[in-house]
Order: C-alpha cells, then sequence, then structure tokens
C-alpha cells in the first residue's frame, strides 16, 4: 500500500478518537476560544478534526506529485471524507449544535454519491472526486470545524459564522450530488 493511502486510512482510524473526546463526558472543564465558550474536549476533538481533514489535502497531494493515484486511493479518499464528515455531523446533531435537517439532506447525498460510484464501479469505471467534490467537502469541513468550536464570532446579516457556513456546506453538497448524477445518468439509461 502507497504513502497517500496510508494517510487516508490514517484519516479513517482518527475517526473513533475524535469520537471519545466529543462523547466521554471527561471533566476537563472549559474554556474560552476566540470568544466562545467551549469544553476542552470539544477543543480537542475540534484539532482532531481540522488534522484529520488536512490528509485529505496531503494525500491527494502526495499522490499527484509523485504519481501515486491508485483506484484504490480514488474509492478510499472520498469514503474517509465521507465517514468523517459523517461521524462529525452526527454528533453535532447529539450535541445540539446542528440541525438534524441539514444534517440528514449532507449524509443523504453522501450515501446517494457512494451507491452511484457502487454502481459505476460494477461497469468498471473509478471515478475520482471532481472539482465540485472537492469544494463541497472543504465547506463542510469548514462548517463543522466553526461548529465544533462553537463559533459565532463573524455575523454577516446576524447570522453565526458556523450556521451561515453550514448553510453554504449544504448547498454545495446539494449542487455536487446532482451534478455527479447528472454527469452519469448514462448508467441509469443503460441499466436493465
Amino acid at each position: 500500500m502507497n504513502l497517500p493511502n496510508k494517510i487516508t486510512i490514517s484519516r479513517i482510524l482518527l475517526i473513533p478518537i475524535f469520537l471519545i473526546f466529543m462523547l466521554v463526558p471527561f471533566q476537563w472543564g472549559d474554556m474560552n476560544f476566540l470568544g466562545a465558550e467551549l469544553p476542552v474536549t470539544h477543543f480537542v476533538g475540534a484539532l482532531i478534526f481540522i488534522f484529520a481533514s488536512t490528509t485529505d489535502w496531503i494525500d491527494g497531494y502526495i499522490a499527484r506529485k509523485y504519481n501515486l493515484v491508485t483506484n484504490l486511493g480514488k474509492f478510499l479518499d472520498p469514503l474517509a471524507d465521507k465517514l468523517l464528515v459523517s461521524a462529525a455531523l452526527i454528533v453535532l446533531v447529539e450535541l445540539g449544535l446542528a440541525p438534524s435537517w441539514i444534517v440528514i439532506i449532507i449524509i443523504s447525498r453522501e450515501f446517494a454519491v457512494t451507491g452511484l460510484r457502487l454502481i459505476l464501479a460494477g461497469t468498471g469505471e473509478v471515478v475520482a472526486a471532481n472539482m465540485l467534490g472537492k469544494i463541497k467537502t472543504w465547506t463542510q469541513i469548514i462548517a463543522i470545524s466553526a461548529l465544533l468550536l462553537h463559533n459565532t464570532i463573524f455575523e454577516p446579516f446576524n447570522i453565526p459564522f458556523a450556521t451561515f457556513s453550514l448553510w453554504v456546506a449544504m448547498f454545495f453538497t446539494v449542487w455536487s450530488g446532482w451534478d455527479y448524477f447528472v454527469k452519469n445518468r448514462e448508467v441509469f439509461k443503460n441499466s436493465k
């Protein structure tokens, strides 16, 4: 297994560690971060999430720079992103920091696109993430990071930054999902 794929797998392995910090009631107290009061465990969990998210850029950069792009990597990379983002969004609902209906929309798109990838894989085609999918992923990471950090410091139009960024992430999530299905609609036309 090459280095980019190992980095991708490390992103998956960081998910249970992130969950432990976010959900186990360690009594480490609260802290103030950029004007927001939050439990120390949420801060640590946010740092783990942010670090794990940066590995998405690192593994892709190494794979492209050293020509280490593989079909396994094309499959694992978006899967790791989906697992990390889904885990974080579910945690945010559990903690009352994100509305469940937005999380349902985002996770539903992730399942739908994963299903499409599986159908395409059955025809021998592996679909790498496109630019719109990458924008979707980064808007989700920014929104989740802001929510994990209880961010409320930037308020355009009286909407906290975390809430605003979650709406932006939902927009790009729906748009990129629509784009995947439109670009690959032939698979449905040709199915029996």
